[in-house]
């Protein structure tokens, strides 16, 4: 079982990630898109979609950091385990508690606006279920083990993760890692895995032709030089 979790289901979860972003772009252009429902309701969305986004994001940066750079590295720069753990305990239930507002606010949205659920499809429900699993599973086991330094999972899970892209999993490094990290990491990888055939696809867009488009030229009409505008048959001015 050590094997299939840490050694396996990393890879499972990778393939099936890069199959279906090959999968979508060769197949599923049109669906590639978060699927707005904006023209439903917008009100609550300006509100609940700037918190998850945002939210997400500074969760993505914590994880990357905690990950994947080493506990050499920042005691090089002069921060402690101590300060680390603080930060990490602070700044990643900030980040958790804005997301998981988010994902409530957008749930709420949809199940509240008879047009937005109506367009609410399986995968929508899966999908939101999936995210707010993981990140409340990733604050539990956070808050769980707050006392003290907290649980250095720099010296373990961080290098079991590492170990992952040099196709040399340190399956050892994951034993005896609380259940609450493990559910926790189980759960991310089965997020990854569903991310290309869901909405989610669209983190993987990024509008980079934009940056070399040629501008947009607007010219006001001068009626004196175009003189006036013909009527349409069937919009003639009707007598006073």
């Amino acid at each position: 079982m050590t094997t299939l979790l840490w050694g396996v289901l990393p890879y499972v979860a990778l393939a099936l990630l890069v199959a279906g972003l090959l999968w979508r772009h060769r197949y599923d252009k049109f669906g590639w898109t978060t699927r707005s429902s904006q023209v439903y309701e917008s009100k609550l969305l300006n509100i609940a979609s700037p918190a998850f986004h945002y939210g997400i994001l500074f969760v993505l940066a914590g994880h990357v950091v905690g990950l994947f750079v080493p506990t050499s590295w920042t005691n090089a720069l002069g921060v402690s385990e101590h300060t680390y753990h603080l930060f990490s305990l602070y700044g990643g239930t900030a980040a958790g508690v804005l997301t998981v507002t988010g994902i409530v606010l957008l749930v709420y949205r949809r199940r509240t606006k008879a047009p937005v659920f109506r367009a609410t499809t399986v995968n929508d429900k899966v999908m939101y279920l999936v995210l707010l699993a993981a990140i409340a599973m990733g604050m539990i086991a956070k808050l769980t083990h707050a006392s003290g330094d907290g649980y250095d999972y720099r010296e373990s899970i961080a290098p079991w993760a590492r170990s992952l892209f040099v196709l040399q999993p340190d399956i050892d490094r994951m034993q005896g890692v609380p259940v609450l990290y493990q559910v926790h990491a189980v759960i991310g990888m089965a997020l990854i895995a569903f991310v290309p055939y869901s909405r989610l696809v669209h983190m993987f867009s990024a509008p980079v032709q934009y940056l070399f488009r040629p501008y947009v030229v607007y010219r006001a009409r001068d009626p004196e030089s175009l003189g006036p505008r013909p009527e349409r048959r069937g919009w003639e001015r009707t007598g006073s």
